[in-house]
């Protein structure tokens, strides 16, 4: 009986702290200054989308979200960003 009148609360918390997450993660990708970051971000950022779809009960989508786009579009990225010949520091060193 307790677990209905608490089941609601939780569900609504569990959404907070994951659309929370999601977003800290979204606002880390734009303004981050290392690619390498920006990159692992945008893949917890679509980690979280994930998460986001399987607690609305899409859990179809959120196993796509997971398949398709971390796993095959957020490690090409981050391939990408590693096979570049840029240095992995971020910005350039004033002499």
């Amino acid at each position: 009986m307790i677990l209905d009148t608490l089941g609601p609360i939780l569900e609504m918390a569990a959404f907070g702290l994951l659309s929370g997450i999601t977003v800290f993660f979204a606002i880390f990708v734009v303004s981050a200054k290392d690619v390498v970051r920006a990159g692992l971000s945008l893949v917890m950022c679509m980690f979280g989308v994930a998460a986001l779809y399987i607690l609305l009960n899409a859990q179809f989508l959120g196993v796509v979200q997971v398949l398709v786009y971390i796993g095959a579009i957020g490690v090409l990225i981050l391939f990408a960003i590693m096979l570049t010949k840029r240095e992995i520091g971020g910005g350039s060193r004033a002499n």
